[in-house]
């Protein structure tokens, strides 16, 4: 019997069965779902991406995602963080992202909360700071939690630093996009040992 969660391809490959379905799932999936971002930059953009799924298909945000790197000045905290009202309304009016005005508004608002954090050790220092010691691999898609007890706290310091959208289901998802734990099911050729 085939595992439910994993798919072989015609090379024989095998990989997280959600990302089979299109070719932006299967390049994400394979070059960089997991793969450890580290620096402001990445890390800003991941998480804004992140909040901005939210209620959407991932799907959407991949194909979009050109859209938001120009859109948001290719995810420049510090120019991001200097976005005015105008900035704001040629947001809304761009039909390359995602237009919502709360989305939008965290997302200059977390850039602004992103420049704040430098004055205690980066954003990169906070976020990394919050990996788990001995996660492990799932082995179905039921095993692959929504949140954790560090992605609950991961939400919490970063509202404390003044970030918006950003819960502890987002956090999670930022995780796992930016490497800090490995999701890839047991099986996956992209999973690890």
């Amino acid at each position: 019997m085939s595992d439910p969660g994993l798919a072989v391809d015609e090379s024989g490959v095998s990989r997280c069965r959600w990302a089979t379905s299109t070719d932006e799932y299967k390049e994400y999936h394979d070059h960089e779902w997991g793969v450890a971002v580290h620096g402001e930059t990445g890390l800003y953009e991941r998480l804004m991406l992140e909040a901005f799924q939210s209620g959407l298909s991932w799907l959407t945000i991949l194909r979009k995602r050109a859209g938001f790197r120009t859109a948001f000045s290719g995810f420049d905290a510090e120019v991001v963080a200097a976005f005015g009202e105008a900035d704001f309304e040629r947001l809304m009016a761009d039909a390359s992202i995602v237009r919502n005005r709360l989305k939008i508004r965290a997302a200059i608002t977390n850039a602004q909360a992103v420049v704040r954090l430098r004055d205690h050790g980066g954003l990169d220092d906070l976020f990394w700071s919050f990996a788990p010691v001995g996660h492990r691999r799932p082995r179905i898609p039921a095993d692959v939690p929504t949140g954790t007890v560090e992605s609950t706290e991961l939400a919490r310091m970063l509202k404390c630093y003044g970030f918006a959208f950003v819960g502890p289901t987002t956090a999670y998802a930022g995780m796992q996009a930016c490497g800090l734990v490995n999701d890839h099911l047991a099986g996956c050729h992209r999973g690890g040992g």
